[in-house]
């Protein structure tokens, strides 16, 4: 029989690898509780629905990467790509909002999108993701920006790069699309890669986002959102950037800096590396005002959030993460392997971690294997053990200091 293999684009993560994603979960939830988030669990799949009318019909993710199906009622239903989305209608469906109040969230957990898989980008991800609601002071953008800045720094990372811009708001961007939609009729559309070819009509800000080297030297001369943004929208970014400068977190202004999301306005931000190829964006979010209510919320419920891309993030994580051990119990003897596996358990019931070997093996790969998981003791059970009811207790540090003692009086 044939063996059954993993889908493509997904991983199996191992205890070296999930240790990994468990040292980013534990440093989220310190950080973000340090600013007063609360943990939500948003379900995996959601109607379709929710996406098309949060991230938008004309987006490469609504368009191209959605693992979307039926189920046997004929609903369409939908994997989630991202969080927000899910987030926003769990913060409408149980109505949490209430005038003046603020509320934070953060989750994370498993994403998914049919993109071609290479290093950092699977079909199954998982991201980190933190969003505040109620709130639509730069204050709240710069503490956002900082609280990411913390928690990048507390996972070790230092080497990365801030770039923000800001997209406008309902009022300004009519203004800035017209101007855009002006400067695309004078240039040759056709010399354009073909998703900016659709862009151009349907999402055209997209354009300027474009990777494409192509497109980017077709575009140099486009109209810039910061040029084109109200006496309200710059007075936000200009508080916000001040702010920033003043708790010393360094950034670059990019006025390229669109977001693949329709729902985004005003700050928009990102964080990259160059340490992990092509793949360079390791977190990234914005403010997205208009998002509760087009979901059918109450008006005027200001948000703000971002993702981080934990297999990106674990790409740029050094050293290992894994526990070592407090002890290993090897057995020597078989006749002490009940004995031995009872004393394991006490050790355990007395705050410590350990292993204990089920078999008896020779003396000298079970103290490689104690090594091996960095226990500090190794208690070994063999014949003479077995038969006076004693224990001999190897230091497993420099001094190497080997006593043999009462099973019994060992806890005491």
């Amino acid at each position: 029989m044939s063996k059954i293999q993993k889908i493509k684009g997904v991983a199996d993560l191992f205890p070296e690898d999930s240790a990994r994603y468990a040292f980013m979960e534990k440093t989220a939830r310190e950080v973000f509780s340090a600013y007063g988030y609360g943990e939500l669990r948003i379900p995996i799949l959601e109607k379709t629905e929710l996406f098309c009318r949060s991230i938008g019909e004309e987006t490469d993710v609504v368009q191209k990467e959605m693992y979307t199906f039926p189920d046997r009622k004929g609903r369409s239903l939908t994997m989630r790509p991202e969080a927000t989305a899910g987030v926003v209608r769990a913060y409408v469906e149980n109505k949490i909002y209430q005038p003046g109040k603020v509320t934070k969230l953060y989750t994370y957990g498993p994403m998914f999108r049919y993109e071609r898989p290479q290093a950092g980008r699977m079909r199954q991800f998982h991201q980190i993701d933190a969003e505040i609601f109620g709130a639509s002071e730069p204050q709240v953008d710069a503490e956002v920006l900082l609280m990411l800045s913390t928690f990048l720094s507390k996972i070790g990372l230092e080497k990365l790069s801030f770039e923000l811009n800001s997209l406008g708001c309902p009022e300004c961007r009519p203004l800035f699309r017209k101007a855009l939609d002006e400067f695309f009729n004078g240039i040759d559309k056709e010399q354009l890669c073909d998703d900016c070819q659709r862009r151009v009509s349907t999402n055209p800000l997209r354009v300027l986002d474009c990777k494409n080297k192509k497109c980017r030297e077709l575009t140099v001369d486009a109209p810039s959102i910061p040029d084109n943004l109200c006496t309200e929208c710059r007075d936000h970014f200009d508080v916000v950037i001040a702010l920033i400068d003043e708790a010393g977190l360094e950034y670059t202004l990019n006025p390229r800096l669109v977001r693949g999301l329709d729902y985004y306005q005003r700050t928009a931000f990102e964080v990259t590396s160059g340490d992990i190829g092509s793949q360079t964006a390791v977190a990234g979010g914005g403010r997205y005002d208009g998002l509760v209510e087009s979901l059918g919320g109450a008006k005027k419920v200001p948000g703000i959030g971002f993702a981080c891309g934990m297999e990106r993030l674990a790409m740029l994580l050094e050293g290992t993460f894994t526990e070592e051990m407090d002890f290993y119990v090897a057995l020597v003897d078989e006749r002490a392997a009940g004995d031995a596996l009872i004393f394991a358990e006490k050790l355990r019931n007395s705050g410590l971690k350990g292993e204990v070997g089920f078999a008896a093996k020779s003396m000298k790969a079970q103290l490689r294997h104690a090594n091996k998981i960095g226990a500090g003791k190794c208690f070994i059970f063999g014949a003479d053990e077995f038969e006076n009811a004693t224990v001999t207790v190897k230091d497993m540090t420099e001094s190497g200091e080997q006593i043999t003692t009462p099973r019994d009086e060992y806890f005491k």
